[in-house]
């Protein structure tokens, strides 16, 4: 079977994802915040943000991890995806505390995106190419 590994860090990653969601579940039954409402105390609001964000980064995650497997192999992408999940954990954990204790984590998984989109944009200009 191909792309094992990748496939496991996606597994990660959106189970990472799915216990955002499951967080903010938790915290509208703690604080009393009905669906469809977004507005709370500080505390549902960065467990929410937590979600939102990690949604928004997935987008960007999941096409760059498979498009560097296809390029680079199975090993190297998911060595550097692996980061996006513990990335995405640290941020949660920070930003649960505190909104300021969140920049390390999404420091870790943006750069593991960057990391992947620009090592698929050489890989694909290098196919290109020829080289």
């Amino acid at each position: 079977m191909a792309f094992v590994w990748t496939g496991l860090v996606t597994l990660f990653a959106l189970s990472v994802y799915f216990w955002t969601i499951g967080q903010v579940s938790r915290a509208r039954g703690k604080h009393g915040i009905a669906p469809p409402s977004v507005d709370g105390p500080p505390d549902f609001q960065r467990v929410l943000r937590v979600q939102t964000n990690t949604t928004e980064q997935l987008v960007l995650f999941l096409p760059a991890l498979w498009l560097a497997a296809n390029i680079w192999g199975d090993h190297t992408a998911a060595l550097i995806g692996v980061v996006w999940p513990i990335g995405r954990v640290l941020y949660a954990v920070g930003y649960y505390a505190e909104a300021k204790k969140r920049t390390t984590g999404f420091s870790l998984s943006i750069f593991a995106t960057l990391v992947l989109l620009v090592g698929s944009l050489i890989g694909l200009v290098r196919s290109l190419l020829g080289i």
